[in-house]
C-alpha cells in the first residue's frame, strides 16, 4: 500500500451467476485525487462504483477507505451506504420535485439529525458553491438540466463527503452544459479536497477531469495512468482504440517488405516495424488522424493515396484517404492546406503503433 492511498480495493471480484463483471480488481486512490473509470458499456465500471458505494455486495475482496474496512465478504463485514459518508451523483438528476431547491439539499442532513443551524450553514455553503443560492426557493422542475444536476451536486456536497462518487453525471446534458459542468465539478473538488471516483464512457470528460484514468474491458483493468500517458502510451490495442480517434490499416509482408494491403508500393523503409510483427502474415498499423500529415511525392516518408472524402468539422478538416484497399482518416487544422476530393495525395505517419490483428 502506498503512503497516500485513501480508497483501496483489494482483489475485488463481482460475479452475477456465471458472468464475472469485475475480475480481481486492485486499486488505490489518493486523498483529493480525481480518478475516472472509463470503458464501454458492460465493462464493469458502474458495478465497481456501486460496490464502493455499498449498493452492491462483493463476491470477493475488500473495500477500504482510510483505515476503515467497508466491505469484506470473507469477514462477513459490510458497512451500509448511509454510514460511508459518500456523496453520490447519478446520471438521472434524482431531485425531488415536491421540494424546493433548499429542501432538496437539506433533507439528507435532516435525516442525519443535524442541528438547524448546522443544516442552514451547510446548505447555504453548498448552494453558494454551485451557484444556486438565488434559486433556493424554487422547484427543481423549473431549472434547466444543468440546474437540476447542480442541485444533485449541492446535495452531495452538503454532507461534507470523504469521497464523491459520480456515475455518468453529465450524459443527460447537452454538449455545452456538459463542458461547463465538468469544469465546475473539478473546481469544487479542488476547493473542498475530497476524492472523486468518476464513471464515464466519455473519454473527453475523463481526460479533462482526471488525475488518473482506469481503462476497463470486460471487468479486467487494461491500464491505469495519467490521462496524457494513457493517450500517448497505450498499453494495448484496446486502450489505443478506446482513447481518441484511431485508424487501423492492414499491412502484410511481401518478399521481406511491408505493404498496405492492396497497395503495390511498399511502406517507407524509415517506418520502424517491431520485430514481433515479423512472423505475422497480416498486422495493423495504428494511427491517430491528427498524427498523420500530408506531404509530397519528394518525401521519402510519404505514402501514396487518394482522397475519398473531405469534410469541414469546424476547427478541423477530416479526410478519408484510400491506400491500396484500406482507408485511413487524416485530420488537419482548418487553416492548413490540404488536397481536394478525388486528388492523389501523399501522407506521412508521424507516430504509428503496431499491433497484431488478434491483440
Amino acid at each position: 500500500m502506498s503512503d497516500n492511498a485513501f480508497v483501496r480495493l483489494i482483489n475485488v471480484t463481482k460475479q452475477f451467476g456465471d458472468v464475472t463483471a469485475v475480475n480481481n480488481l486492485n486499486l488505490e486512490i489518493a486523498k483529493g485525487e480525481c480518478f475516472s473509470m472509463l470503458g464501454p458499456s458492460g465493462c464493469g465500471k458502474t458495478t465497481t462504483l456501486r460496490m464502493v458505494a455499498g449498493f452492491e455486495d462483493l463476491t470477493d475482496g475488500e473495500v477500504w477507505v482510510g483505515d476503515k474496512l467497508f466491505s469484506c465478504p470473507k469477514k462477513h463485514h459490510y458497512t451500509p451506504p448511509e454510514n460511508r459518508n459518500f456523496g453520490m451523483v447519478f446520471q438521472a438528476f434524482a431531485v425531488w420535485p415536491h421540494m424546493n431547491v433548499y429542501d432538496n439539499v437539506a433533507f439528507p442532513l435532516q435525516l442525519r439529525k443535524l442541528s438547524k443551524s448546522e443544516i442552514e450553514s451547510r446548505v447555504r455553503e453548498a448552494l453558494t458553491a454551485t451557484n444556486l443560492w438565488q434559486d433556493k426557493d424554487i422547484s427543481p422542475a423549473d431549472l434547466s438540466g444543468g440546474g437540476k444536476q447542480r442541485v444533485a451536486l449541492a446535495r452531495a456536497l452538503a454532507i461534507n463527503p470523504d469521497v464523491m462518487l459520480l456515475d455518468e453525471p453529465l450524459s443527460s446534458l447537452d454538449p455545452h452544459l456538459r463542458e461547463e459542468m465538468r469544469f465546475e465539478i473539478k473546481d469544487l473538488q479542488n476547493k473542498y479536497g475530497f476524492s472523486v471516483i468518476y464513471v464515464t464512457h466519455d473519454q473527453s470528460e475523463a481526460m479533462a477531469l482526471s488525475d488518473r484514468i482506469l481503462v476497463m474491458k470486460l471487468g479486467v483493468v487494461q491500464q491505469i495512468d495519467k490521462p496524457l500517458d494513457v493517450y500517448n502510451n497505450p498499453k494495448n490495442k484496446f486502450v489505443f482504440s478506446f482513447i481518441g480517434v484511431s485508424s487501423y490499416t492492414d499491412v502484410e509482408w511481401r518478399d521481406g517488405k511491408a505493404f498496405v494491403t492492396g497497395s503495390d508500393k511498399p511502406l517507407p523503409a524509415t517506418l520502424e516495424i517491431p520485430e514481433r510483427m515479423r512472423g505475422e502474415k497480416v498486422f495493423n498499423l495504428a494511427s491517430r488522424p491528427t498524427e498523420i500529415k500530408f506531404t509530397d511525392a519528394m518525401d521519402v516518408n510519404g505514402v501514396e493515396g487518394a482522397v475519398l472524402r473531405k469534410a469541414f468539422l469546424g476547427e478541423i478538416i477530416d479526410y478519408l484517404v484510400r491506400i491500396g484497399n484500406q482507408e485511413v482518416r487524416v485530420q488537419i487544422g482548418r487553416r492548413d492546406i490540404g488536397p481536394e476530393n478525388g486528388e492523389k495525395c501523399f501522407i506521412k505517419f508521424q507516430r504509428p503503433f503496431w499491433y497484431k490483428q488478434d491483440e
